[in-house]
């Protein structure tokens, strides 16, 4: 029976802390995405604004740094008790918002695993229970988990790991995301994206756009939109019936006086550029100098360019100011601009409605990149998947420094161990 005890406490051991990994990982290298999340948390139980970007995005790192953490103390089985007891309560505060998302359902997934694995609110709570029961196996009886890693060395692997993943999470804040699991990653087709197959019902959209004037600020559909006298400030798209959702929905591009362009840009012969900005009176203004010189170079080659934002025409207005930018700007909803890209402003690279090259503003391509037509240059073709270069790097980094100290960890114990049995017999 203490056998039987011993193998379901260290399973349920293996199932909670592998989850926890992947879940703070995955949502670790996109702190930006997670932010968005606890954003729409907030603004689900109407207390949006309640806490400034920065901290939202600070609660996000840890968050992420400490579920991760956890699910590696787990493993190890480092301070068992403790940490046995964290991620029961950890697990309970989950649970309960799960219950809440299925039975309100404020938001439509809950962001466990980021963008890597999107999951209904029904299939969050199923997940959650089986592993709250996960938990409390583990909390019952703590002391039946096999150690990895001796007492004296923990502290080595408490710190790295704690290191390694708030070091992930600064790198992808300030280039991008180390995987991209969104639709619009590099390679991705837009145009496709958004076919719907022959056969399927599309579903029903309504959009209703916020617009001013005077200070005032009233709702409009496409039916009685205003004229010109009236500033766009933002737009909602809500879905009134269900049917089949392309991965790639909620994308249009629109100019200034309110025409559609979208098609005309994806299918643009050639290279198109895209500066990306959700909100431009929050963009970072201190590489407008390489954004202009991209700008210059795209006009010397005939490759179009256009900023999208969602903006209004006064924080447009501003950026041009600012950074004494002449390129045209055009609409796009913020949510969408959120998920092409992780950076305000971010640049993109579209080949004929392709994604070839993705940009963080503090990763532009610089000037000797930028010599010739892109046809003949690197930056100018789509990179080969470099998933593979990128999980050797993590391996590299975390999982073989902690694999050889397990290693060499346990080497030791066995030969303290010999040492003391001969002692013993002598």
């Amino acid at each position: 029976m203490n056998k039987l005890i011993s193998i379901l406490v260290n399973v349920c051991r293996i199932v909670l802390a592998v989850t926890l990994i992947l879940s703070g990982f995955v949502k670790a290298i996109d702190p930006l995405g997670t932010q968005y999340k606890i954003q729409d948390y907030l603004t689900a139980l109407s207390l949006q604004g309640i806490l400034p970007d920065w901290c939202t995005l600070v609660i996000a790192v840890l968050l992420c740094a400490v579920e991760f953490s956890l699910g590696v103390f787990l493993l190890f089985a480092i301070h068992r008790r403790t940490v046995t007891k964290l991620i029961t309560i950890f697990m309970v505060g989950m649970t309960i918002i799960s219950v809440w998302l299925w039975w309100a359902n404020p938001v439509s997934d809950c962001g466990c695993f980021g963008d890597a694995l999107v999951l209904t609110n029904g299939q969050t709570l199923a997940k959650n229970l089986v592993l709250l029961a996960a938990a409390l196996v583990v909390c019952w009886q703590p002391l039946r988990m096999v150690r990895f890693i001796s007492k004296t060395n923990q502290w080595i692997v408490i710190n790295y790991t704690m290191l390694f993943i708030l070091a992930c999470s600064a790198w992808c804040l300030y280039d991008l995301p180390l995987f991209d699991f969104r639709p619009y990653h590099e390679g991705a087709d837009l145009r496709k994206g958004m076919e719907i197959p022959e056969g399927e019902q599309q579903p029903q959209f309504e959009t209703t756009f916020i617009l001013e004037k005077n200070g005032e600020r009233k709702e409009f559909t496409l039916e009685n939109y205003p004229d010109s006298s009236w500033t766009f400030i933002d737009r909602k798209t809500v879905q009134t019936a269900e049917g089949y959702i392309p991965p790639i929905h909620d994308f249009s591009i629109e100019t200034l006086e309110g025409d559609d362009i979208t098609d005309s840009v994806l299918s643009q012969p050639g290279y198109t550029f895209l500066l990306i900005s959700h909100s431009l009176e929050q963009a970072s203004d201190s590489d407008f100098g390489e954004i202009d010189q991209i700008y210059e170079y795209s006009r010397a080659n005939g490759y179009p360019f256009y900023c999208l934002t969602a903006s209004s025409e006064k924080g447009m207005e501003r950026w041009k100011e600012l950074t004494g930018a002449q390129y045209p700007f055009c609409i796009t909803d913020g949510t969408t601009l959120k998920t092409i890209i992780r950076s305000n402003p971010g640049l993109l690279l579209l080949r004929e409605g392709v994604v070839v090259r993705k940009w963080s503003h503090n990763r532009l391509p610089e000037a000797s990149e930028l010599k010739g037509r892109l046809e003949r240059l690197p930056i100018g073709q789509t990179p080969e998947d470099g998933t593979a270069g990128k999980v050797a790097t993590i391996l590299v980094w975390f999982v073989l420094p902690l694999g050889l100290l397990t290693l060499a960890d346990r080497l030791w114990a066995s030969v303290k161990w010999l040492w003391r049995r001969n002692k013993e017999r002598q």
